[in-house]
């Protein structure tokens, strides 16, 4: 059986076990199994166990639950609230002031968290009821939620760009930096949509006098200010030089769980529990596909499937940018019924060598890659922002939270587009703080 016939039938059962909704780790691990015993007989599985250990016998990896604690010890405190009506008070002026601190606030706390769902969840719980309560329009109050908790997987610490550097061996503290300017970037473009949209419709979520003194402007301040001060010390000493990503990962995260018993007296057991618990969960889960995926990764190469892919795309011969356009094609689509961990993790070995041969910066691919899969974070089928929005209000209908979605999916479009034509927004900052491209 040729390598292309083989592919077709890995993919086409691949994705019908993805879209089964089996659990992503078992499906791929399966998946890897049973292709492996098919195509090349049992005495094959001699490999497997030593490559799915192999998959996790990085140190690299213990940045994960680092960073996954620092998001869960933020997400159990009220400190994602104080965030919220910090940014509250200093934007209420401003032309759907709610909506742009909501927006600010899932950018800051995609800083603290760097997980799209825990984002997304976390501002949401918060910012939908009290933006319905003031009269804003349902598809705007849910889809700028939905837009703003995809942050969490592009602005530093991006768990997502931890997985892409893990995947193709690039340096986490380069994409982390890369994803700095593109990450605010994207915020203003959510930002100037809300303002624009807010505007044409004439809505005012205040009274014209209505005023916060300058006294609850700045009381607001102290308890969100050390949560703020932990994440420029982790990205100090990341991008100084000072620590490994998974040292400042850990320090990170025993700050932050110190600051949340310290400032909001969680020394209750049950507390305590539900950040372990939580930490514990997803970073299984997190380290579950990555193994997975590698042994899936190494299927395919046995099979030669992944080199036939990357000849195929290679003999094309087609314009670079026509070639760069096919891959944003190909992950779009993966992102509307695949998660991002599974898909980064199953094409950066592929993608990888394709786009370095084709003379793209790997960084700043890096950062289109996860633009993509914050798409398909809001898109349907998979869009998991939107089943999270739909679960915080239920009485807004699923269609009309996708309807409001759409804006801001264009905005991610605009933004890939504006990162081509000036690719040095993701590429400056690296290779000003770190040196030339590597």
């Amino acid at each position: 059986m040729s390598p292309t016939t083989q592919g077709a039938i890995v993919l086409v059962v691949t994705l019908a076990v993805l879209l089964s909704g089996a659990p992503v780790a078992f499906g791929l691990g399966a998946l890897s199994l049973v292709f492996i015993v098919i195509f090349q007989g049992f005495s094959a599985l001699h490999v497997v166990a030593e490559t799915f250990f192999a998959g996790l016998n990085d140190f690299t990896l213990v940045s994960i639950p680092m960073f996954v604690m620092m998001g869960a010890a933020i997400g159990s405190s009220p400190a994602g609230k104080d965030l919220y009506e910090a940014l509250d008070r200093w934007l209420y002026r401003l032309p759907g002031g709610l909506v742009i601190s909501n927006l600010g606030a899932c950018a800051i706390f995609a800083a603290l968290t760097g997980s799209s769902p825990a984002c997304c969840a976390a501002i949401g719980k918060m910012g939908i009821p009290e933006m319905r309560r003031r009269g804003y329009p349902d598809d705007v109050a849910t889809g700028s939620i939905c837009a703003g908790g995809t942050l969490g997987i592009l602005i530093p610490p991006s768990i997502t760009l931890i997985l892409y550097g893990i995947a193709t061996e690039t340096s986490i503290g380069r994409l982390f930096l890369a994803g700095v300017l593109p990450g605010l970037m994207l915020t203003g473009l959510f930002i100037l949509w809300t303002l624009f949209i807010i505007w044409k419709r004439g809505f005012r979520a205040h009274a014209p006098d209505f005023r916060y003194s300058w006294r609850e402007k700045w009381h607001s301040i102290p308890k969100i200010a050390p949560f703020i001060a932990v994440i420029a010390g982790v990205m100090y000493v990341l991008y100084g030089g000072v620590a490994t990503p998974s040292e400042a990962a850990g320090v990170g995260a025993a700050l932050c769980v110190v600051l949340a018993v310290a400032i909001y007296r969680m020394w209750a057991p049950k507390d305590w529990w539900a950040i372990l618990r939580d930490t514990t969960r997803e970073s299984v889960m997190i380290l579950m596909i990555i193994a997975a995926a590698v042994l899936f990764g190494y299927m395919l190469t046995s099979l030669y499937l992944t080199q036939t892919l990357a000849q195929a795309i290679a003999d094309l011969h087609v314009n670079r940018w026509v070639l760069m356009a096919l891959i944003n094609l190909f992950l779009l689509v993966c992102g509307f019924f695949i998660p991002p961990a599974a898909i980064i993790l199953m094409t950066s070995p592929i993608l990888y060598p394709i786009i370095r041969a084709a003379g793209f910066d790997p960084i700043w691919f890096g950062v289109i890659l996860t633009i993509n899969m914050e798409v398909g974070l809001i898109h349907p089928p998979v869009g998991l922002n939107i089943y999270i929005v739909n679960s915080i209000a239920p009485d807004v209908p699923v269609t009309r939270v996708m309807w409001g979605t759409i804006p801001y999916v264009l905005c991610m479009f605009l933004a890939i587009v504006i990162l081509c034509v000036f690719p040095e927004i993701a590429t400056w900052l690296p290779n000003h703080l770190m040196g030339g491209a590597r």
